[in-house]
């Protein structure tokens, strides 16, 4: 009876540094990327690698991570090698070989964002002084509901926070309007847009604006 149950102990302890070890040692996929905001009509590449990288695919997601399992079918792409993205958003990969596919562990997420771009909401080539105008940021493919959006307008000496990307102002006088989206969920943020000159027509007076 002693004998036996050393034998059980024996073999359980094997089995427990056998596969226990191998699931201690799955490699971690690295994810990559050329650059963090993606050039106007440009892409961005992004590289996935596993040490050591031999016969490896690698299987791209895009989105908020979940601790629900991933199988096959939830890979956005699936590559031998690097892949270019035109598309902004939170991307992670994992590598996988074999039949049935072996994975590794999930590489660190990276965050993919569009510049935004300030533009005039008129169809009028000239705003005078005295007029409401409208102000628009705009992130490809970012979605309204997914943003906050920060402002830096030439009358404010702190940056403004606001639900929705569009400004209205009545306007007494020029000047730099930028403005930058941060994820609802904190999970990242676009850089500021470049800065957008409003002229104004007209003879300045002492009236205060936004």
């Amino acid at each position: 009876m002693g004998h036996t149950l050393l034998c059980v102990l024996g073999l359980f302890l094997l089995n427990t540094l056998l596969y226990g070890h191998a699931e201690a040692k799955r490699p971690k996929a690295e994810l990559r990327a050329d650059r963090r905001t993606i050039p106007a009509g440009g892409s961005v590449t992004l590289s996935c690698s596993v040490n050591p990288s031999s016969g490896w695919k690698y299987f791209w997601y895009r989105g908020e991570k979940t601790s629900e399992p991933l199988n096959t079918q939830d890979a956005v792409f699936i590559s031998d090698g690097p892949i270019s993205v035109s598309q902004g958003g939170l991307y992670w990969c994992r590598g996988g070989r074999g039949d049935p596919v072996y994975y590794t562990e999930d590489s660190d997420p990276v965050a993919v964002t569009n510049r935004p771009v300030v533009t005039l909401q008129t169809s009028w080539p000239e705003i005078y002084r005295g007029e409401k105008i409208t102000l628009r940021c705009e992130i490809k493919d970012g979605g309204d509901t997914e943003w906050e959006y920060k402002w830096s307008t030439p009358r404010s000496d702190t940056v403004t926070k606001h639900t929705y990307g569009v400004i209205s102002a009545t306007v007494y006088s020029g000047g730099n309007y930028r403005c930058m989206g941060e994820h609802k969920k904190k999970l990242y943020s676009t850089e500021w847009s470049d800065s957008f000159m409003l002229r104004v027509s007209g003879k300045l007076d002492c009236t205060d604006s936004l």
